[in-house]
């Protein structure tokens, strides 16, 4: 990939953090890369000293395999994932796992001693486990474990309302991105509302964006179901937890749509190759991945990130500009570095929160 630049205006410490995650995560992405074709002794026994390194090695390299579709590859290497490591991140999930339990305890008493109700629906049946909101800040983002074990990442500028109960599981996506891995309860699937829509899963992983008029969908492991949100029973969380049909439209790992806010069609599933699964999810890296957009969708994405608010000058040389590469969310002074030196664009300043491009000429 062209013009890959790192963009940082953080402090000394903050900038080293970021180059030692930037190269775990490109250290590996080669070695999925290097899957395609068996590994030597010698390469084995470098991934194997890598991996012993830091726990950390083996979760980003499980996480870029899950993106490339390489598990099966992996699970063949599985004598060399220190033994040690993987006892630790299971101790530590296991951890997470017993204060979520003590979690919901605490929320099923204080509901019985009515200090915690829903503000929808008064079934008996509606027993409540857990219910809070999340919101992130332009430019943040923030992981949440919730108590089922579920995994769930917000992304800039975003805001979800929780709800668990003991026969529902419902995060209604109000505004943003979130990208979610479910655990697996057949008992109850977990349903995420936006944008009028309905999209249900058991176990599986998922990212939904809710962006204008539309809902992008990608799922990344498993299926998912999407149906139109009943209207009838707006306030009604058992029945926003009802099992879909299973003649909705399914949507399975690697395929992405675009649903459409304001009607019913339900949009075309297509097929998206890892790579672009890989750069639609950068976000979660704190990265952007560019492939060629033009300069104003480009624009338009790194704005998501930041207060400020860039205008381009009706040029058509401006019009021509692709951006390729791979930049650092929030990172405005790099970034108009990089415009600068890689696409001969020029900058204005209007105040602090503005900033006009034009051609250099």
């Amino acid at each position: 990939m062209s013009n890959i630049h790192q963009i940082n205006q953080k402090n000394t410490q903050q900038q080293l953090e970021d180059q030692i995650e930037e190269a775990r995560l490109n250290d590996a992405s080669d070695w999925i890369a290097k899957l395609d074709h068996d590994l030597t002794k010698s390469e084995k026994k470098q991934l194997s000293h890598w991996l012993s390194i830091d726990v950390l090695n083996i979760e980003v390299l499980l996480e870029v395999a899950q993106i490339w579709d390489k598990m099966d590859d992996l699970s063949r290497l599985s004598d060399i994932f220190p033994q040690s490591d993987v006892k630790q991140k299971h101790t530590r999930n296991t951890i997470v796992a017993i204060a979520a339990s003590f979690i919901v305890a605490l929320t099923l008493m204080l509901y019985q001693n009515g200090g915690y109700l829903l503000p929808f629906g008064h079934s008996t049946s509606s027993i409540v486990a857990m219910q809070t909101s999340y919101q992130t800040n332009v430019g943040e983002s923030n992981t949440i474990n919730l108590p089922d074990n579920s995994k769930m990442v917000l992304n800039t500028n975003s805001f979800v309302q929780v709800q668990y109960t003991q026969n529902s599981r419902i995060i209604e996506l109000l505004r943003g991105e979130i990208h979610i891995d479910v655990a697996h309860d057949i008992s109850r699937p977990l349903s995420v509302i936006a944008g009028g829509k309905v999209i249900q899963a058991v176990g599986t992983a998922f990212n939904v964006e809710v962006r204008n008029e539309l809902v992008e969908l990608i799922v990344t492991d498993g299926k998912v179901l999407v149906a139109q949100k009943d209207n009838t029973n707006e306030n009604d969380i058992e029945q926003m937890a009802k099992r879909l049909p299973k003649n909705s439209m399914a949507i399975s790992k690697g395929e992405k749509v675009d649903l459409v806010i304001s009607g019913k069609d339900q949009g075309k599933v297509k097929k998206a190759d890892p790579i672009e699964i890989a750069a639609n999810l950068s976000w979660r890296h704190g990265n952007i991945i560019f492939r060629g957009e033009s300069l104003a969708e480009a624009m338009v994405e790194i704005s998501r990130y930041t207060d400020i608010k860039f205008e381009l000058v009706d040029d058509k040389e401006l019009q021509k500009v692709q951006v390729a590469g791979l930049f650092k969310t929030g990172d405005v002074t790099g970034l108009l570095d990089v415009l600068t030196r890689n696409f001969n664009i020029s900058y204005q300043k209007v105040g602090s929160h503005k900033i006009i491009l034009k051609h250099a000429g």
